[in-house]
């Protein structure tokens, strides 16, 4: 009844029938895939699809070809062009400018491996003279931690980050876990990268993600099993070694896709039309 002009999915269980009943229809359908390797539902529906817009490279071992859009993962704005902001960011954060900063992000809820690894080094962490950590705990961990260790000064901890693109232009070194949107800002971001997979996800889609950037040499891969004895020691190997600070920065850009939004848009118009 409502009589759509075209029927836009992104994976999710619900998406499959609506999007199989449209094909039936007549109706034009999009698909959206976010990882690096497409969840059943989107593999259910691609032979059926009018287009597809994808996040990353050489998706055609899954889906055909001509179908195939890359236009990346839609993004929030105000990630772009953060290198204006660090001395905000620095403020906003009550960061030692003098200090290189290190950015572990788990998620809202928290990532229990990185808040481990991070409570693992915190004596290293304490003891350190020009590195300070901006720690994203999340709201499950946040009040346990609080009360169950004392962080040095440079140990900034957070329940939850508000300002995100602050907290992006701080850093000089970002650890967070792999899920696709996140993997997309960070590309924008641009900064040295170490990822965590989270193994609690279907078909292990994270780690996937993260290889799509380790192959270019975008990113380091620490899995989540050697995490608490190996995070922050490669964290502080990487920040040691300009070159490959660069290295990792450059690579990282190289693969961003800033214009995602519009040319998603873009993509719905053309079929429309």
């Amino acid at each position: 009844s409502f009589n759509p002009q075209i029927v836009i999915g992104v994976g999710g269980y619900a998406s499959g029938p609506t999007l199989k009943v449209a094909a039936w229809l007549g109706i034009k359908t999009l698909i959206q895939e976010q990882n690096s390797f497409p969840g059943k539902t989107n593999l259910l529906l691609a032979k059926k699809a009018s287009l597809i817009c994808t996040a990353y490279a050489d998706m055609n071992k899954f889906f055909p070809s001509e179908k195939i859009i890359l236009t990346g993962n839609p993004i929030r704005k105000d990630i772009v062009n953060i290198e204006s902001k660090k001395e905000e960011a620095l403020a906003y954060y009550n960061l030692d400018p003098r200090k290189k900063t290190i950015l572990i992000i788990g998620g809202s809820l928290g990532a229990r491996t990185l808040n481990e690894a991070v409570e693992n080094e915190l004596s290293s962490l304490a003891d350190s003279k020009d590195i300070q950590v901006l720690w994203q705990c999340g709201n499950l961990y946040f009040d346990q931690i609080s009360a169950r260790v004392s962080l040095p000064e440079h140990v900034k901890l957070n329940r939850f980050i508000d300002r995100m693109d602050l907290a992006y232009a701080a850093a000089d070194l970002i650890i967070s876990r792999a899920g696709a949107t996140s993997i997309s800002e960070l590309c924008i971001v641009a900064k040295p990268l170490i990822l965590v997979p989270s193994p609690n996800v279907s078909e292990d889609h994270q780690t996937k993600n993260a290889m799509s950037l380790v192959n270019v040499e975008a990113a380091v891969l620490i899995k989540d099993t050697q995490a608490k004895d190996l995070l922050l020691k490669k964290a502080f190997e990487i920040l040691a070694d300009s070159n490959q600070m660069s290295l990792l920065s450059k690579n990282c850009s190289s693969l961003g896709k800033p214009n995602a939004t519009k040319e998603i848009v873009d993509a719905v118009q053309s079929l429309i039309n």
